[in-house]
């Protein structure tokens, strides 16, 4: 049986197109994770939805196979918003063409990064990174990260939990 260490998981949208902005992608994303814990396939623990990517602290859930349920996450989310953009937004869908062998259209850059966490120190030290990222750098979406409506730091800072997907990571741990 396969087990699974929890991940930092960042997937970015092609060319760093800033889709984001869009409340229907964000919910997407939000009803594609929902799907994945209700279904038993993941635990969710922490994440943030940026304006042009979206970092995700997660653990693939035992009997599950981490490659497809990833394959799974990007290629439902890139159906769902390519067929918006197809009949709302066709200019910008039409930014997104790539004409590979195997597809016209391509949403998410490949190979997004995926990588084990090991020790709590480690996994507190991504969650703090993915709740700082909307009120650092370019961005400044936010004063202060339990603000920032797309993002589990409301879930860690305030006891808020806007998201029923969420898992708290002390749970890993047994605590």
């Amino acid at each position: 049986m396969e087990s699974h260490y929890v991940q930092f998981f960042t997937a970015t949208i092609l060319k760093w197109k800033p889709i984001f902005f869009n409340q229907l992608y964000r919910t997407i994303i939000l009803d594609s994770l929902n799907f994945l814990v209700e279904a038993k396939r993941m635990k969710v623990y922490g994440f943030v939805i940026m304006p042009n990517h979206i970092h995700i602290i997660w653990q693939v859930q035992e009997g599950h196979k981490l490659k497809n349920v990833q394959r799974d996450f990007m290629k439902y989310t890139s159906q769902q918003i390519q067929k918006d953009l197809r009949t709302n937004h066709p200019d910008l869908h039409h930014e997104f063409e790539v004409n590979l062998k195997d597809r016209k259209y391509q949403l998410w850059q490949r190979n997004p990064l995926s990588i084990d966490l090991y020790g709590r120190n480690v996994i507190e030290q991504k969650l703090e990174y993915i709740h700082n990222n909307p009120v650092q750098g370019k961005w400044m979406l936010s004063n202060e990260p339990a603000s920032y409506p797309y993002s589990s730091a409301c879930y860690y800072e305030r006891d808020e939990n806007r998201f029923p997907f969420l898992t708290h990571y002390m749970e890993y741990f047994g605590h």
